[in-house]
């Protein structure tokens, strides 16, 4: 190893949302899904390289469009298998995660499907920094589907983080996962809402996926999750109009939620929910 080498670190986020400064030049693992939202995240500060989760792949290989789209600029990138570590938590990806796709580019540096994440990572450690401009993105928008009077108003959002103060008692379909944070509590569904879904990620190891879903029980907020083959994780609008439900929280089920009903549907039942 070079002595160049031998400074450039490994940074772990939760998500690429919180990858900082501080890994320009150096390699990231992020607790995100693949896809080009979270891959343009990571890679605008400037890295040597990526690895993210597959989140089962899904429907229109959303899980890991972000592998060819870091192509483009020649940005070694690969996907960890989701059943094999813990979406949202860089840190379990890069202990226990097993490389399940890699782009071009970082084939060309001699990561393999089948390699521990930290072996990919190491690999990526002797890369060379990628300054270029990142190409635009079509993801990471939000939608108002409806706003009809005396009724919840009806929001997609392709990022969960996006929600604020001002949505409050809202329904609100979601293109993240439903995974916590590190596995932890954490403030990402900031107000109170009367619905809230997601993609179920892939579920993946120890049900990571999903966890948000009890998480909500202990608001009595309502919340389900779309199979990633039914709706494109990343996809606000795909999750509303084609989300079949895995998953859905007690809270949910006390509505009559269930797996395998729309979601779609099962908005339709909140919105005929007497007022508050």
């Amino acid at each position: 190893m070079s002595a160049t080498e031998s400074d450039v670190k490994i940074y772990t986020c939760s998500s690429s949302a919180t990858v900082s400064p501080d890994c320009a030049g150096h390699v990231v693992v992020s607790g995100s899904y693949g896809g080009e939202y979270n891959a343009f995240y990571a890679a605008k500060w400037g890295i040597r390289g990526v690895v993210l989760c597959d989140a089962g792949v899904g429907k229109n290989d959303a899980g890991i469009k972000g592998l060819a789209y870091l192509d483009g600029v020649g940005l070694p990138a690969a996907t960890a298998d989701g059943n094999t570590c813990h979406i949202a938590d860089g840190d379990d990806i890069l202990a226990h995660g097993i490389i399940s796709y890699v782009n071009h580019s970082a084939q060309k540096i001699g990561v393999q499907v089948g390699q521990t994440v930290q072996a990919a990572a190491d690999l990526m450690r002797g890369a060379p920094v990628v300054n270029a401009e990142l190409p635009a993105i079509a993801g990471g928008k939000r939608y108002l589907i409806s706003d009809a009077p005396n009724q919840p108003k009806i929001i997609c959002l392709d990022a969960a983080p996006m929600l604020d103060a001002a949505d409050a008692g809202a329904i609100a379909i979601t293109g993240s996962h439903a995974a916590l944070f590190r596995g932890q509590p954490d403030n990402v569904i900031g107000p109170d809402l009367t619905g809230v879904f997601f993609s179920d990620g892939g579920v993946g190891k120890d049900n990571a996926g999903i966890k948000r879903l009890a998480n909500l029980d202990l608001r009595n907020i309502p919340a389900g999750t779309a199979s990633a083959s039914s709706a494109a994780i990343g996809d606000s609008r795909d999750i509303y109009e084609n989300g079949v439900f895995s998953y859905v929280n007690e809270s949910a089920k006390r509505l009559g939620g269930q797996p395998g009903m729309t979601v779609k549907a099962f908005v339709g039942v909140l919105l005929r929910q007497p007022r508050k």
